[in-house]
């Protein structure tokens, strides 16, 4: 089957909807994903959207924040791109951010909704959420054929995903990262458990000794992430 090749995928569905299950998937299909990239939080305060949109040319797709509040920008840099909106119920979703973010300072997060922390500001991070979604199907509502909108947490899958990138569906399974633990099989929870009881420097050092690749960089932002964690603890 001949393959039509597009300019990027784009993934515009805000975080904790199933975005790095997203680009697991991208990267199963063969394209070099880049992921979050909390450290651009300065450049876009200060207004320097071109500077971090460059940051995205090497790159076959894009996911999570703050790509998918840029998706109007990415749509006029990279014409032909296809775009991919993950959805979460809106109520599952905001649980699921403050069980992950809690009342941590992340300033790109800060850029995003307004405010500092997501606890104890729920209320502004669901307008922002839901704003966000209404907008962006605003905003495609004539182009049906860019926009695929995919709720993984519903059992969407790879027969959405590959026909709408004119892909073949790989013979393996779909990815699902970041689970909870109540959706976990019971071989998932004694590794969750045993992840929990070894320090992150062991574990390392034990996936190193048997040749297994570093996950922590799979979608090229780890250690612009890192380092941007670790300046935010000498302000």
């Amino acid at each position: 089957m001949e393959k039509e090749e597009v300019n990027k995928v784009i993934c515009i569905g805000m975080h904790k909807t199933g975005t790095t299950t997203l680009g697991l998937a991208l990267i199963d299909l063969g394209y070099k994903v880049l992921g979050a990239r909390t450290d651009l939080a300065d450049d876009l305060f200060n207004g320097n959207i071109d500077k971090v949109l460059n940051i995205s040319q090497p790159f076959d797709a894009l996911q999570d924040v703050p790509w998918a509040l840029l998706y109007k920008e990415l749509d006029r840099k990279y014409p032909g791109s296809k775009f991919i909106l993950t959805t979460r119920d809106e109520n599952k979703w905001i649980r699921s951010v403050l069980n992950h973010f809690k009342d941590t300072y992340i300033p790109l997060h800060e850029w995003i909704y307004g405010v500092k922390t997501a606890m104890g500001n729920e209320e502004v991070y669901l307008t922002k959420y839901n704003v966000h979604y209404k907008e962006v199907q605003q905003y495609f509502k004539d182009r049906e054929e860019d926009l695929l909108i995919l709720s993984l947490t519903e059992g969407d899958g790879w027969e959405k995903l590959c026909k709408f990138l004119n892909k073949d569906i790989p013979k393996k399974k779909f990815p699902h990262s970041n689970k909870g633990r109540h959706n976990m099989t019971l071989l998932e929870r004694g590794y969750d458990s045993l992840r929990s009881i070894i320090p992150t420097s062991a574990r390392r050092r034990i996936l190193d000794i048997f040749g297994f690749p570093d996950k922590r960089n799979r979608f090229h932002n780890h250690n612009e992430n890192k380092e941007s964690r670790q300046k935010l603890k000498t302000r």
